[in-house]
């Protein structure tokens, strides 16, 4: 069913988090309800790491030109390029939905990952809380969570990421697949600076809680700033790395393209050459095992430099999702005789 307009959203834009986001994004988002029935989405894929994931937005106003996710926008009526950086579908109930999965006997307290698809931190989060009111909930339930993200707007959720890790358990990882601040605004035009990202690995770190980064996407013949990001890394204290080699599939090709061509045209060539290097002369290779990492001498030098960067730097000694503690449980409901005491 295709999703309703909401009726005068809160305007993130007049809340005391814009400080946050840094500069305003380039277009004025444009919400949508997403009536949703569920909200947890299990992955079957080998190539990530997790199982279970909530995404309490569909679209994202951080206008990433490679984001895996723009074609998922199609299937709601809308475009994949800027349909998918402003007309947001938003999921008001995501944390009534998810106490509703919680209560379910075949929930047993796996590790939920916000988000698998669009960021849970990006602009709107600011007025409308969203992903806040679920962490609220996985802190009820003492149930383990990892946050993948652009947005140092998670800096404002500190109470209850310390919840999480004294209770249960939490994982952050800040996606910063760039250093030099012109290309990261040429490519995720709508996302903190990269330096103000690791400002957040920084604080959370101080805080106790676990980080690491994600130098993600890779994008072959852009990759010169890796080593210095995991070099930043690890001064900002980051426990863990990885990274994931640029993917387009469907029509992520093109806004990636007409977006390199347009604000990187000294670049494009090379850069579209190298990603045929890194997937056996086409542009997207679907297949498991390959779409994260690729194939080749080019894509097989990435993955050796990622490697020895991290050895010497010291990252990666422990994985934020290995070795769930169990530590799920149900909350007592007061019995309605006890009530009348």
């Amino acid at each position: 069913m295709k999703p309703q307009p909401l009726q005068n959203p809160p305007n993130p834009w007049h809340t005391s988090e814009v400080e946050y986001l840094e500069e305003p994004p380039l277009s004025r988002p444009e919400p949508y309800e997403d009536f949703t029935k569920e909200i947890i989405a299990q992955n079957d894929s080998p190539d990530v790491s997790f199982r279970f994931s909530v995404n309490p937005y569909r679209g994202c106003m951080h206008a990433c030109a490679y984001c895996y996710a723009r074609p998922s926008h199609e299937y709601l009526g809308f475009g994949a390029g800027t349909d998918f950086d402003t007309k947001v579908a938003v999921k008001l109930r995501a944390a009534e939905l998810l106490r509703r999965a919680f209560e379910r006997p075949s929930w047993t307290g796996e590790t939920l990952v916000f988000s698998g698809v669009t960021d849970c931190y990006q602009p709107l989060e600011a007025s409308l809380r969203l992903t806040r009111q679920c962490l609220e909930v996985c802190a009820e339930y003492r149930n383990p969570v990892g946050i993948i993200t652009k947005g140092p707007l998670v800096e404002r959720d500190l109470d209850v990421l310390k919840r999480l890790n004294d209770e249960a358990r939490i994982s952050v990882t800040l996606s910063i697949p760039f250093w030099r601040p012109e290309m990261a605004r040429a490519i995720e035009p709508g996302v903190a600076t990269p330096k103000r990202r690791m400002q957040t690995v920084a604080a959370l770190a101080s805080a106790g809680i676990p980080v690491g980064v994600s130098v993600a996407p890779v994008i072959p013949g852009l990759e010169d700033d890796m080593v210095t990001i995991l070099k930043q890394a690890a001064e900002a204290r980051a426990q863990w790395a990885g990274f994931v080699l640029l993917r387009l599939p469907g029509s992520v090709k093109e806004v990636f393209e007409t977006r390199l061509r347009t604000a990187l045209p000294l670049h494009a060539e090379k850069v579209m050459n190298r990603i045929r290097e890194t997937r056996g002369g086409k542009l997207y290779d679907s297949r498991f095992g390959h779409r994260h990492v690729g194939e080749g001498k080019y894509s097989d030098s990435i993955c050796s430099l990622f490697s020895a960067t991290c050895l010497k730097l010291g990252l990666n000694r422990s994985h934020p999702y290995q070795n769930p503690p169990g530590t799920f449980r149900r909350p007592l409901k007061e019995s309605p005789q006890l009530a009348l005491f």
